[in-house]
């Protein structure tokens, strides 16, 4: 009768140091915190409903300028800003607008 070691192929059990543990355990912490980071980040930004609902239209006057729209769609506001505002929201080059010209504004 020999004892006989057994052999590798027969254990398919994964074995951890206690140093693996620990790096494994440290690893899942982690990805936890990342996830539950994001998900704080996530439930923060505004819903692309809620930003749109802020936003108006006015339909350009004969002889007004851009800035003569800006004063009258946001009058307690500094019309510069809110000219960059309209700029950005109609994707306009330049500060030229047409009577007719229906061009999208913030609610203020």
């Amino acid at each position: 009768m020999s004892a006989t070691a057994p052999s590798p192929a027969r254990h398919s059990a994964l074995r951890l140091t206690r140093r693996g543990r620990v790096v494994l355990l440290v690893l899942l912490v982690g990805l936890i915190l990342a996830a539950f980071s994001l998900g704080r980040v996530g439930s923060q930004a505004a819903p692309a409903g809620a930003e749109r609902a802020q936003l108006g239209q006015t339909v350009v006057q004969p002889g007004e300028s851009l800035w003569a729209v800006a004063k009258r769609v946001a009058p307690g506001h500094d019309p510069r800003a809110v000219i960059d505002q309209i700029a950005d929201l109609n994707g306009l080059d330049s500060s030229a607008v047409q009577a007719g010209q229906l061009l999208v504004v913030p609610a203020k």
